[in-house]
């Protein structure tokens, strides 16, 4: 059963917390909802969108934390050596920075209306920030 819907303009996701496997991730942004902000295609990491945080400290450490999460899978890097963020994959990722190498905590996997995914992604590309809202179903 999906926990959250994602949804930006014309898209709409519902897709599951991974509490088993990062449960203080979860926590920390169950508290954040209704979450809404904009997002922007990555610049380093591939096929993903991002929402950058600047110096925003979840207090959160790593776990269940990934370089290369798979389609559909979204992340939120704590913040350390580049700044805060929580990325969408849409496609092949490897997740970086202007300074290298980093990962993040997977935290939500999208369960519904992942096929929009490979049209999300380059819609965010080509048409600039986008206004993107998650909600508790």
């Amino acid at each position: 059963m999906s926990d959250i819907t994602i949804t930006s303009g014309d898209f709409r996701f519902k897709a599951r917390f991974e509490d088993k496997r990062a449960p203080k991730t979860c926590a920390m942004f169950r508290a954040l909802l209704p979450y809404r902000q904009r997002i922007i295609h990555v610049r380093w990491s591939g096929e993903a969108c991002w929402i950058p945080l600047g110096e925003t400290d979840f207090g959160l450490g790593f776990e269940n934390h990934t370089s290369y999460p798979a389609p559909g899978q979204i992340i939120v890097y704590p913040g350390g050596i580049s700044e805060t963020e929580i990325l969408l994959a849409y496609g092949g990722v490897n997740f970086a920075s202007k300074v290298g190498q980093l990962a993040g905590n997977h935290f939500l996997t999208i369960t519904e209306g992942a096929e929009r995914l490979p049209e999300f992604g380059p819609h965010v590309l080509y048409n600039g920030a986008q206004e993107i809202v998650f909600e508790a179903i």
